[in-house]
């Protein structure tokens, strides 16, 4: 990792500490070495925020850092119970109100991207929404098919670039923090920044975004409530993406909710029950669901979601510890939940399960008959730093982004819905399917992964036989070659002579 990484970290800490990042959290909910290394930070802070406790400059500081640090903007914007409201309204705009890059560089950037098919487009708006990694525009299409209004999304020019240079210092942050704070190596930061590197990269090719929507599309076209627009492949490369248009009301502007008519309440409900479905049933799901990227239709009261550059995806093994877990809190069956730990591997089996589940008892019996704005989940995320220390428990980074996401969809449910009791919502999805995957036809379909894995392997063991007696081999000629018998002279024979080397200077030392 080269000293530049190094230094953009250091910058990046000052700054973030100078604009009263360090202020929004409760100190007293965090670990002694982190409310150390917070107190440290905020002798740093400007002298306003620490008279007036506002932090409105931190939204411009996180824009200025780059795009990584902006979506962890975009993430602490939904968590008024962490950040404080007044926070969370400064960071709002970085979901879909930062600043466009030139609209003279548009005409270029598509031809570029479509050659002459660029030209097939007219009545190029301006940005209708600008965020960390690209721009949208609404433009007219005419083609063989007919006049059509469409959505144009436009990767930022030269952002990979500083992508690339920010996620270094992320990396840099994350080697630091393991080589200091040793007891830190178990939560793997390093394996989490790289999922995160990973995650981006995607989102960085509009192709692959588009495979995604298509994917998604797929999935879900037989459900209600939840739509996504279409996609265009004619008119999409890898930074341009074409798309239908569609309508609705920022999910965010609760007024305007109201005055249409819309039910909040059922709002909330969809979406978090939309999310599970998709998480659980179908194993890939919508990972950016900020505010920015959902809006709702007056009519049919469906929810509409758009910008799917982060997509979520988990195994069959992870969709059925998910649901464990979840129907575990909902049914307060703390010892499943255990279990479920235990088998995927989250906690060592040289721990007690009995005194874990007893550990999730105490997480768990708390919230349940509380409304979700009675709960403060920067406590909440403090108690399970705590859990997780004390049985030594792994990150998992394939449920990284599904960790980060179920704090976006509860945090735009929570804004919609105060009073949404997120247990019983999630029953029915969650419910349904850990019966289903219980009953015969889950244990039929379980079966069948375990069986095509046996194939998989018998099909395997030819070539791996092939390479053990090839390895053997080469072994017993390396055990008998006159080579490594010299060597192993030469390394027996260094060993004495540095032995006798060290005892002829101690004696010497000592006088003797």
């Amino acid at each position: 990792m080269g000293l530049a990484a190094y230094l953009r970290l250091a910058r990046a800490g000052f700054v973030l500490a100078r604009e009263g990042a360090l202020s929004i959290f409760d100190n007293d909910a965090l670990p002694p070495v982190m409310q150390a290394g917070v107190r440290f930070g905020r002798l740093f802070e400007r002298g306003e925020v620490k008279r007036s406790g506002r932090v409105e400059r931190l939204t411009r500081a996180l824009n200025r850092l780059g795009p990584t640090y902006v979506k962890l903007g975009q993430t602490l914007a939904t968590r008024p119970d962490i950040v404080g409201a007044e926070v969370a309204a400064d960071l709002a705009v970085l979901q879909d109100k930062m600043d466009p890059f030139d609209d003279k560089l548009v005409p270029g950037l598509l031809a570029e991207a479509l050659g002459a098919r660029a030209e097939e487009f007219t009545d190029f708006s301006a940005p209708v929404a600008a965020a960390s990694i690209a721009q949208v525009h609404k433009a007219t299409l005419t083609d063989e098919d007919g006049r059509r209004t469409v959505a144009v999304k436009i990767l930022r020019p030269g952002i990979r670039e500083r992508f690339r240079a920010d996620i270094e210092s992320q990396y840099a942050g994350a080697k630091l923090a393991e080589t200091l704070v040793p007891k830190l190596k178990r939560l793997r930061p390093v394996d989490v920044v790289a999922t995160l590197d990973r995650s981006a990269r995607i989102e960085l090719d509009l192709r692959l975004e588009a495979a995604a929507i298509s994917e998604f599309y797929e999935n879900i076209k037989d459900d209600t409530g939840f739509v996504i627009p279409k996609v265009m492949w004619d008119f999409t490369s890898d930074t341009v993406l074409t798309t239908t248009w569609v309508d609705g009301i920022p999910i965010r502007d609760n007024a305007a909710l109201d005055a249409a008519g819309v039910d909040r309440k059922a709002l909330a409900k969809n979406l978090l029950q939309s999310f599970l479905r998709h998480t659980v049933r179908d194993g890939f799901f919508h990972a950016d669901l900020h505010p920015g990227n959902l809006f709702a239709d007056p009519k049919t009261q469906n929810i509409v979601a758009v910008d799917f550059g982060i997509m979520g995806r988990i195994t069959r093994r992870e969709r059925r510890f998910l649901a464990d877990i979840l129907y575990g809190f909902i049914t307060r069956n703390y010892r499943l939940i255990a279990e479920r730990h235990f088998e995927i591997g989250y906690v060592p089996r040289s721990q007690s399960i009995d005194e874990f589940a007893l550990a999730l008892r105490a997480i768990g019996e708390p919230q349940h008959g509380r409304r979700v704005s009675d709960i403060s989940m920067a406590k909440v995320l403090g108690q399970l730093f705590a859990t997780t220390e004390l049985f030594e428990m792994q990150t998992r980074p394939e449920l990284i982004l599904l960790q980060k996401s179920m704090v976006l969809v509860e945090g735009v449910a929570r804004a919609l819905d105060p009073e949404l009791d997120i247990w019983t919502i999630s029953e029915p999805i969650v419910g349904d399917w850990v019966r289903r995957s219980a009953g015969p036809l889950g244990r039929l379909e379980e079966l069948k992964d375990h069986f095509d894995t046996v194939v998989t392997t018998l099909g395997r063991l030819p070539a791996i036989a092939s390479k053990a007696e090839t390895a053997l081999d080469d072994y017993e000629r390396d055990k008998n070659s006159p080579d490594r018998k010299f060597n192993r002279f030469m390394l027996v024979s260094g060993f004495w002579l540095a032995a006798a080397v060290l005892l002829v200077a101690l004696w010497r030392l000592l006088g003797l």
